[in-house]
């Protein structure tokens, strides 16, 4: 295994980013405060449109602060996505609550509008509303924005956009972190565009913004002492990273065309392999930056080939590759929280596999995965 690894979403650097970490170390700006930490906010609330940034330390901390401001507390249930990454449920627990995790649907892989609907009833029933949705814009394909929109409307319950995945993605123009009452990103080393950790929290309320970051920053009340009326946390991201942010935003136009392409080899790949199908989105009204690709294999119809059977040649290879997701409800920390829905996601979870999908993979990286895939499948 003398080959260099390819990796399944590693950082990709532009030219610009030493440029703006340095202005950071010459203005001795390198606390969480400072002319990057601006610039990357305005950057990105130019980017979005009508929207409030608020850069921080961690999409998880953005996520965490989104529950803060909605206000949910110790005891209040929030329904949320099964089908995604531990971070989008773990704040819940920070904050005392109980999630609710409902199923997703085939088409987008995400939340599912009827599970939804019939979770929210059943918890009204039982004398809990839920307090909140978190709804996640899986590996950049948007949810169904707008029936998940009418039921969380018909209940008067606030949207948690987890855009973790999805800069750059958009539904019927209108770009994912604008459809939730709040909505986060991710910068961490994985994503479309990294700050090396970081996240950003997304309100279209200028007051909601002051708010979190208020709260970003150990809640200090204003007075010429340490003074605090209230809990606050040290979310706010670093000046230096933010400089990362900045290089960043300058190709991310590219960077999602990369992962798009990345997409459209795989496409063309698997076009004549039976048994194996390359998720795409729904149809025209969904824009996908593709963060990752990935794929669901039907053994049944593959003679026996699964996603575990083609991860372990890719491994042979050195090149990584990972299931999808597993469902929250089935991870033990988080088994014994109520569940609505079918086996969608369970089902996702059995067949599906995450391709290397980074903007900075090479002709010889696609030619090596090719030559795996062909082999396996004696094509």
């Amino acid at each position: 295994m003398s080959e260099n690894k390819i990796w399944l979403s590693p950082p990709h650097m532009g030219d610009s980013e030493l440029k703006y970490i340095q202005e950071a170390f010459d203005t001795n700006w390198i606390a969480p405060v400072g002319a990057n930490i601006d610039a990357f906010e305005q950057d990105l609330e130019a980017y979005l449109g009508s929207r409030h940034v608020v850069l921080l330390n961690s999409g998880t901390a953005a996520l965490h602060l989104g529950l803060v401001l909605l206000g949910v507390q110790a005891g209040d249930e929030v329904i949320c996505q099964s089908m995604t990454f531990a971070a989008s449920a773990n704040p819940i627990l920070y904050q005392g609550a109980i999630p609710v995790f409902v199923d997703s649907e085939a088409e987008s892989w995400n939340l599912c509008p009827i599970a939804l609907e019939e979770a929210i009833v059943d918890r009204i029933a039982k004398g809990k509303k839920p307090k909140a949705i978190i709804a996640v814009h899986l590996y950049g394909v948007p949810y169904k924005i707008e029936a998940i929109r009418t039921v969380a409307g018909k209940y008067e319950i606030p949207i948690l956009e987890d855009s973790a995945e999805a800069l750059g993605s958009s539904y019927k123009g209108q770009k994912c972190g604008a459809f939730g009452d709040i909505a986060i990103f991710s910068f961490n080393g994985s994503k479309i565009i990294t700050t090396s950790g970081g996240g950003a929290l997304i309100t279209s309320s200028k007051l909601l913004k002051d708010r979190a970051l208020f709260l970003a920053t150990q809640a200090k009340d204003d007075a010429p002492y340490y003074q605090h009326s209230e809990l606050g946390y040290n979310y706010r991201m670093s000046n230096i990273c933010a400089g990362i942010g900045r290089g960043q935003m300058e190709v991310l136009d590219s960077r999602i065309d990369l992962r798009r392409s990345m997409h459209e080899f795989y496409v063309e790949l698997f076009a004549a392999i039976d048994g194996v199908d390359v998720f795409i989105v729904p149809n025209d009204d969904y824009f996908a930056n593709y963060w990752l690709s990935t794929i669901l294999i039907d053994s049944k119809i593959t003679n026996g080939i699964s996603g575990e059977t083609l991860r372990l040649a890719f491994k042979e290879a050195n090149i990584e590759s990972r299931p999808l997701w597993k469902p929250m409800h089935l991870q033990p920390v988080f088994s014994s929280y109520p569940y609505y829905g079918s086996t969608v996601a369970e089902s996702l979870f059995k067949k599906g596999l995450c391709l290397p999908s980074g903007s900075n993979l090479t002709n010889d990286d696609r030619m090596r995965i090719k030559t795996v895939v062909l082999e396996l499948f004696k094509q």
